[in-house]
């Protein structure tokens, strides 16, 4: 071996135990649950926690990949994961990333990952402004994915948004229909009424709504082309028609003319963009009638502004946000709009998550036939980590009522779960009656 051979395998030598010193050191401060064994890349085999709950092993291949994960995990982890530069010998990735974001609430973040977490929520206003041309970029990127795909791991319906769990133990498919329940109680649709469905999907709960609206007519628009062909299809395979017309239409928003007796927009807002809030609440007051009502669906955040991580931006959901009720708030006032209501939907986005991650890791193979090994591995991630955000972290689910009059929605709650009883809720209606006392809207 010659002395350049020599110097340069020391300097490796040097840097690997300088990696793996950083690697314990920020693990250290971070686990103090659990039981975490994490072997580096050169085969220094670490332990953190107490040693209680589910064991999770892990392991890195490359020291680089050791030092991606200490600057910037947000941004990293994922990618070290698809392409098997991270790997999960025991346990689970969910074990791993519930343990991560369970800890991490009782840690300070290094420095180098604070100054990167607040450079990206200066800038986050800037990466969001989602033109036309570029929100239908977006969107094809997600939901344009093979059909097949939705229906290994989603309800029969294609419900891609939070669940309402009505009590322990209820099956993702009756929480899906609580859940088209609920909104169209918050709704208050009569017969006759012109509604429309801002962000449709694959058109379940468009369908929802006409058989509340007999004689009245449901418009749902998408940009995904995908979605846009499932959901007309359904339409016109539908034995015996609807109540109400239906019709699914491969528009924007913004283009929309017209006016509605309600508005419902269920997992769309993520997608809007922060610069363009204005814009959509503009729009939806100009296509509200002044009598209408309207609710908005939408994950947020329970505490300041933050960002959207690089990885679920690049590979997931390409210009998506996920607001915090303060970025919201002001931009309905701003439209003219007022708030009558809003219910924070804190677990039941954790639990619907958990439902498709095992349903999606049931089909895994499945999955691989459409697509391949790294792609299941990008969406576990994707799930796992979304999972455990909504278990640990401070993601919610906000619905949010809006009319222009104060005089239009009822004075308490009741109507929400006496639609829900007549309409086949399995939720103890005796217990929601005794409830209601404490359910009366303020103001």
């Amino acid at each position: 071996m010659t002395n350049v051979q020599q110097a340069d395998n020391s300097s490796k030598g040097v840097f690997s135990s300088l990696v793996d010193w950083c690697v314990k050191r920020a693990l250290s401060s971070i686990v103090t649950r659990g039981a975490l064994t994490v072997t580096t890349a050169s085969g220094r085999v670490m332990t953190f926690g107490d040693g209680t709950g589910q064991p999770v092993r892990v392991r890195f291949t490359d020291d680089r990949a050791e030092w991606v994960f200490l600057i910037d995990a947000d941004g990293r982890l994922g990618e070290l994961y698809m392409d098997g530069r991270f790997i999960v010998e025991q346990g689970t990735l969910y074990d791993f990333v519930a343990m991560m974001l369970r800890e991490a609430q009782n840690a300070t973040h290094p420095l180098i990952a604070r100054i990167i977490d607040d450079i990206r929520t200066r800038l986050r206003i800037f990466r969001h402004r989602n033109m036309p041309g570029r929100s239908k970029a977006n969107v094809a990127h997600h939901y344009d994915l093979n059909g097949q795909l939705y229906e290994l791991f989603l309800d029969p319906d294609r419900q891609y948004s939070c669940a309402y769990f009505e009590h322990a133990g209820q099956s993702l498919d009756d929480a899906q229909i609580a859940k088209k329940r609920h909104l169209a109680a918050k709704l208050l649709i009569e017969p006759k009424h012109r509604i429309l469905d801002i962000g449709c999907g694959w058109g379940g709960l468009a369908l929802h709504m006409a058989e509340h609206a007999p004689g009245g007519h449901v418009l749902g628009v998408t940009l995904s082309e995908e979605q846009h062909e499932y959901a007309t299809k359904r339409v016109t395979e539908k034995a015996g028609g609807t109540p109400a017309k239906v019709e699914f239409a491969l528009r924007d928003y913004r283009s929309l003319t017209g006016r509605f007796d309600r508005i419902v927009s269920v997992g769309m807002f993520e997608h809007v963009g922060l610069a363009s809030y204005r814009t959509f609440f503009r729009k939806c007051a100009e296509l509200l009638e002044d009598d209408g009502v309207m609710v908005l669906h939408t994950i947020g955040c329970s505490a300041t502004p933050g960002f959207t991580t690089p990885w679920l931006d690049k590979y997931i959901f390409p210009g998506g946000y996920i607001p915090a009720l303060s970025e919201i708030v002001p931009e309905i006032e701003a439209a003219g709009l007022a708030i009558t209501d809003v219910e924070i939907l804190r677990l039941h986005y954790a639990m619907t998550l958990e439902h498709w991650r095992e349903r999606f890791i049931a089909r895994w193979g499945e999955v691989a036939e459409l697509y391949d090994e790294r792609f299941c591995r990008m969406w576990e991630y994707y799930l796992s980590t979304a999972e455990a955000a909504f278990r640990y972290e401070d993601l919610v689910v906000f619905q949010i009522q809006i009319s222009k009059r104060n005089d239009i929605i009822p004075l308490t709650r009741n109507y929400i779960a006496d639609h829900e009883a007549r309409n086949g809720s399995k939720i103890d209606v005796e217990g929601s009656v005794e409830r209601k006392a404490d359910n009366v809207l303020v103001g």
